[in-house]
């Protein structure tokens, strides 16, 4: 006979887990880290709202990094992380800075942070590694890391090749620290999916695109509103960078010319500054607007907290009425 939870336990098995306990939040929910996206407004808004709020600083010299934490800190008192692309040229400036502004928790993704991890630690930071296989998961939990971030290939921006369903069951099988699914969910059926699949929280994306406090243009929240199931394409995979966005003319353009053979170089070429072209002027043709397959399930605006209140709740009612 199936068990039955009662909602106080229901709110428990959110609430009162190693996740929570970690990142000194009120929900098991991180924030997607967002290139060109989640500034200092996101980050806070989430973190009021119960979710630990991400600043991503991939896209940012380590002075702009500083300022955008320091603005975070004005706009809330409950802790809140920042992301960093290893890849970016400023990884190790920036990876100083976090330290010197006492962040509380590192995400990061788009190489090893191994070299770095020790440093943060040290500084008292929780690391958190986004990682797409079983491999990297062990990889990054051997050099000490809290918890990490398996995402699946339904996320936005840049993805790996495996489901979030077949990804997060076998990373919690291989890793002893608390594993959050990531990748295709965007309301409480997806957190009760991944509570099911073994998960000991969620990192959202694409739906704080459109809460009050993203600061993107309004074309790009129009976009993901108005998106429907089959409205993304995944570009870039000839090069080995894999990206998904939303369909327009860049999109349909860079698969073209990838069809054809072209280079890296070539494709490298139309899509720099195609980001901040989305971010920043709404560019409907030439912008690159990242975003998740979870992009069909976004229907309005909202704030942060409200997002969260609501995805929360539908978690609960869901679980409570099928076990």
């Amino acid at each position: 006979m199936a068990r039955r939870f009662s909602s106080i336990n229901m709110m428990r098995l959110f609430n009162d887990n190693r996740l929570t306990q970690i990142l000194g939040t009120e929900y098991p929910l991180i924030q997607g880290g967002m290139a060109w996206v989640a500034n200092a407004s996101l980050a806070a808004g989430v973190s009021n709202g119960g979710g630990l709020g991400l600043i991503a600083g991939g896209s940012m010299l380590p002075d702009m990094l500083r300022e955008e934490i320091r603005k975070c800190r004005k706009l809330t008192d409950m802790p809140f992380g920042v992301n960093i692309m290893l890849m970016s040229p400023n990884a190790a400036a920036l990876a100083q800075v976090v330290i010197e502004e006492q962040v509380a928790v590192v995400t990061t993704g788009a190489g090893s942070p191994g070299k770095y991890i020790d440093g943060w630690k040290a500084a008292g930071i929780k690391v958190i590694p986004v990682v797409a296989s079983v491999a990297n998961a062990k990889r990054v939990e051997s050099f000490g890391a809290d918890a990490v971030v398996a995402e699946g290939t339904e996320a936005g921006g840049h993805i790996g090749d495996l489901t979030t369903m077949v990804l997060v069951p076998q990373i919690v099988d291989a890793v002893r620290i608390p594993v959050i699914a990531a990748g295709g969910i965007a309301d409480g059926r997806g957190i009760a999916a991944a509570v099911m699949l073994g998960a000991s929280g969620v990192q959202v994306g694409t739906r704080f695109l459109v809460c009050d406090e993203c600061t993107i243009h309004d074309n790009y929240k129009n976009m993901v509103i108005d998106a429907r199931d089959i409205d993304t394409l995944v570009t870039g995979r000839s090069g080995g960078h894999p990206v998904r966005s939303l369909k327009n003319k860049l999109t349909r353009r860079l698969l073209d010319l990838e069809k054809n053979g072209a280079s890296f170089e070539e494709l490298e070429e139309i899509t720099v500054g195609s980001l901040r072209r989305a971010v920043q002027e709404g560019n409907l043709e030439e912008g690159s607007f990242m975003a998740g397959q979870s992009a069909g399930l976004v229907k309005k605006r909202q704030t942060a907290r409200e997002i969260i209140i609501e995805i929360f709740a539908q978690a609960n009612q869901v679980i409570g009425g099928h076990l």
